[in-house]
């Protein structure tokens, strides 16, 4: 190899060439291959490399860390690893990976797989823990290599992986729809707002979107949002994201924080199916509870599964567009609206309202009232203060009365689904949302994140959201064979990781023993047991 400068006369710019020589056969010549690696400056002589360039160097780098071939034996544990790579095959984790990031999809996986295994443990300790697991860089990733994997974690790579896990498993399934917030330590990221914090940290934050199979209970895709984003804000943004994923049969389920007329015009709008939950106090709701409410509590109408009493209206959507020149489109929309009325809950409502109306009487009778609760003030009570008496506070009882009269009931809005019955079971697979953000909070260590730039921000993200894939199969799993009566999902990771590897020069790998109880698990995990291979 050798270096090459070339002049350009029509800018008079020297371009530094890295040039390969070789042998040509058919010409029967020597011949080489030049290849731009930045230009020179005219000032210093020195060379001023190309990003180009340097990127490419940074990957070299990164597969230059990895060492190929087995220089020793070793011994590692291998039994939880094994149950990941599993995983990632049936799931096709590994070979969208592997077609989306070629060069950094192995280091990729081990950090999720260490996210996975270590609960809540930072990547400082991962160099510990790569020492005696095996796992499928099997190398270290330095604190420094993990920062420029992170840059390597491409925008456009991560889409095509999105589209690519879409394509395997979301044939005819809804979609459940949240948000949550994360808390950041640092303010240089460009996202970082301060805003509605659901975690009620003191910290500026960023939101995240995340989209959830209602069927195979895996995440399906998510998008970082602003800090101070609200809900019902983000469902445009959601249907022109997942219309690149190219789903052909859009379900979304959403809760009520979502609900506005606009968002429900846009559903219709780009034709898709949903399920969302909606306030009791809309006029067009308040008219059907009204027609209801004596006659809900009866027996033809009780779900004892449920346990709730429930009815279903078809009814009637005000739809409305706006066209590009400026005229509005009216027209009548069929949907469905499930009524539900559920006993303990207007129970529980109640004495909810009650104790916050305690509160408000409190700070009215010390006269420590707060700003935000002026409205409430007024609208259930009549202050009367005179230099006698004092404060004298009187409710107004028409007030609590409509407050209160729709104390356990709920409501669900779809324009597909016509059981009542269904469309509650749906919803309530909601909770699997709620789950995924406890483990991206807490196992995966993401409740505040302390990047310092965007770029490795994105990068943590995408890490964190491979991880929780991982983690949402293997709760599916213990959910449905009933394994949390035994185990927590730490318990049962711990059962597994003490199975080891023998690695020999020459020799086929050694797999340790396998007991009968950790066999038992590899096969109500679906994944059979390591002593077999």
């Amino acid at each position: 190899m050798s270096i090459v400068k070339v002049k350009n006369k029509s800018n008079g710019v020297t371009y530094i060439y890295k040039s390969n020589g070789y042998w040509d056969k058919e010409k029967q010549q020597a011949r080489s291959i030049r290849k731009c690696i930045g230009k020179l400056d005219d000032e210093t002589g020195e060379i001023i490399y190309s990003k180009k360039y340097l990127k490419e160097k940074e990957l070299e780098k990164l597969k230059s860390d990895k060492i190929t071939e087995i220089t020793k034996s070793k011994r590692s544990f291998f039994g939880t690893t094994y149950l990941l790579n599993k995983i990632g095959e049936e799931l096709g984790i590994s070979e969208d990976l592997a077609k989306c990031f070629p060069e950094i999809h192995e280091q990729i996986k081990s950090i999720a797989y260490y996210l996975v295994l270590e609960d809540n443990n930072p990547m400082r300790r991962f160099s510990k823990w790569a020492r005696t697991h095996s796992h499928p860089f099997g190398q270290d990733i330095p604190s420094q290599r993990s920062s420029e994997l992170l840059e390597h974690i491409t925008e456009n790579g991560k889409i095509e992986f999105f589209k690519l896990q879409s394509q395997r498993r979301l044939e005819n399934e809804y979609l459940e729809y949240d948000t949550t917030s994360v808390s950041s330590y640092s303010k240089t990221l460009k996202q970082v707002k301060y805003g509605n914090n659901k975690d009620h940290d003191p910290l500026v934050q960023i939101n995240l979107a995340l989209l959830f199979g209602e069927k195979s209970r895996l995440p399906v895709y998510y998008r970082k949002l602003p800090g101070n984003i609200t809900d019902v804000k983000t469902i445009d943004n959601l249907l022109a994201d997942i219309d690149f994923i190219a789903l052909e049969k859009v379900k979304l389920v959403m809760d009520r924080g979502f609900y506005s007329k606009a968002n429900i015009d846009s559903l219709y709008k780009s034709r898709y199916k949903f399920l969302i939950a909606s306030k009791t106090s809309l006029n067009f709701v308040k008219n059907k509870l009204d027609e209801v409410r004596e006659k809900m509590a009866i027996r033809p109408l009780y779900n004892s599964n449920q346990k709730v009493y429930s009815i279903t209206f078809r009814t009637k959507w005000n739809y409305s567009e706006t066209k590009r020149n400026g005229d509005v489109l009216k027209k009548d929309k069929r949907i469905y609206m499930h009524i539900y009325y559920n006993e303990q809950r207007a129970t529980d409502d109640k004495i909810t309202f009650n104790k916050y109306l305690d509160i408000l009487e409190k700070e009215l009778l010390t006269n420590k009232r707060k700003s935000k609760h002026e409205k409430a003030y007024e609208k259930y009570y009549k202050v009367k203060t005179t230099p006698k008496r004092g404060i004298k506070i009187t409710p107004i009882q028409e007030a609590i009365d409509a407050k209160l009269k729709n104390s356990g009931y709920f409501i669900l809005l779809s324009n597909d689904i016509k059981d009542s019955t269904e469309a509650l079971e749906i919803y309530r697979g909601k909770d699997v949302v709620e789950k995924a953000f406890n483990n991206l909070k807490e196992r995966l260590n993401m409740r505040r994140t302390s990047v310092s730039s965007d770029v490795n921000l994105e990068g943590k993200l995408f890490i964190q959201f491979i991880a929780l894939i991982y983690l949402s199969y293997i709760r599916k799993k213990m959910s449905d064979n009933d394994l949390f009566k035994k185990y927590t999902m730490q318990d049962l990771l711990d059962e597994l990781d003490v199975i080891e590897k023998f690695d020999y020069i020459g020799k086929k790998p050694l797999i340790g023993e396998v007991t009968k109880k950790q066999d038992e698990l590899f096969n109500l995990l679906g994944v059979n047991n390591p002593a077999l291979l």
